[in-house]
């Protein structure tokens, strides 16, 4: 295994499914499968054990569900990046899920061949949605679910911040853009994301785009 080679976990109860995206993902150089998991429990086990750079965790799974095992990483102190995929679109499971802290949240009906780029995106630092669930968020939103706080709190460097992380750039773009360090750029987003009461800079990235349509 190349020293450049992203990890993957698989959580899925469906060996079948789990399988096929197995074999999908190893299609590409750039990943390798490392583990796949059954159930929640064992995913969990298998996250703190192997460390991969992003895990892929179905919503759906009995007795613990993939929020559930996703809250149950976070405690364990897994740092990976973590991807729903799922055939549920509802925007009740796309919020609680990113509230959770996932980076991504993608439909088993997607195209085989943008799961791979839609990784690459989460790992570069990048929200990875399908579109369905863009909308369903949007909706979710506007319709209350989360009543968005006015930016007052926010500095002024916190939302330029703010609008580079809207404009899909990393860290270190940010960082570019800015003259500052990679470091003081990860100061301004937690500092916003705690004042904006928010757990995830995808959360931010919909708050901000939801924010400006309820101004204009």
């Amino acid at each position: 295994m190349s020293s450049n080679t992203n990890t993957v976990l698989l959580i899925d109860d469906h060996a079948l499914f789990r399988r096929g995206v197995a074999q999908l993902i190893e299609m590409d150089p750039e990943f390798t499968v490392v583990g796949e998991a059954s159930s929640g429990p064992e995913g969990v086990e298998m996250a703190v054990r192997l460390t991969p750079d992003v895990i892929l965790v179905d919503l759906n799974m009995p007795q613990v569900s993939g929020i559930a095992t996703l809250e149950l990483m976070r405690q364990a102190g897994v740092n990976s990046r973590i991807v729903m995929l799922t055939v549920s679109d509802s925007e009740r499971d796309v919020v609680a899920a990113l509230r959770a802290g996932a980076q991504g949240y993608l439909l088993k009906d997607m195209n085989p061949e943008d799961l791979c780029p839609s990784l690459k995106k989460v790992l570069s630092g990048k929200p990875a949605l399908s579109e369905a669930v863009t909308g369903s968020l949007v909706h979710a939103l506007s319709a209350g679910q989360r009543m968005p706080v006015e930016p007052s709190g926010l500095t002024a460097r916190e939302l330029e911040v703010l609008d580079y992380l809207v404009a899909g750039l990393s860290n270190k773009a940010i960082a570019r853009k800015l003259d500052i360090s990679v470091g003081t750029v990860k100061v301004h987003v937690k500092h916003m994301l705690h004042k904006l009461d928010l757990h995830s800079r995808l959360e931010a990235v919909v708050w901000r785009h939801e924010h400006s349509a309820r101004d204009h």
